[in-house]
């Protein structure tokens, strides 16, 4: 139990500074739409089912490294609690456009990513 917290852990540290890294250079209140969340949540998406896949494929990662990748990585990498925060600050705003667009194309990519993911690995 002690290890896979670890891994948890150390998995969604990287994740968690990749993602501030993404949000510093690709977010800006000057174009709207915070580009650096949205990518985020794609690429995470995109992983996830890779990994997830992989792991499902003939048990070719190990519940250990499903905990570090799937669980840990994609867990702090992705954004889904930013992503709800932004579309507040949009609908406070008033600004209806950016939070539709956002919404809508973040949950459809981000579903059509993770079963891309699951189709390369197949």
């Amino acid at each position: 139990m002690i290890k896979q917290l670890v891994l948890v852990f150390l998995g969604g540290g990287v994740g968690s500074a990749l993602r501030f890294i993404l949000g510093k250079y690709f977010n800006s209140s000057e174009n709207g739409i915070p580009y650096g969340t949205f990518a985020t949540n794609i690429i995470g998406s995109l992983l996830i089912g890779i990994i997830l896949g992989l792991a499902s494929k003939n048990d070719s990662l190990t519940t250990n490294q499903t905990l570090l990748l799937a669980t840990g990585f994609c867990g702090g990498f992705t954004t889904f609690s930013t992503f709800a925060y932004e579309n507040h600050v949009f609908l406070k705003s008033g600004d209806f456009t950016s939070f539709a667009i956002y919404t809508i194309a973040s949950f459809i990519i981000g579903f059509l990513a993770v079963f891309f993911g699951m189709h390369i690995v197949k």
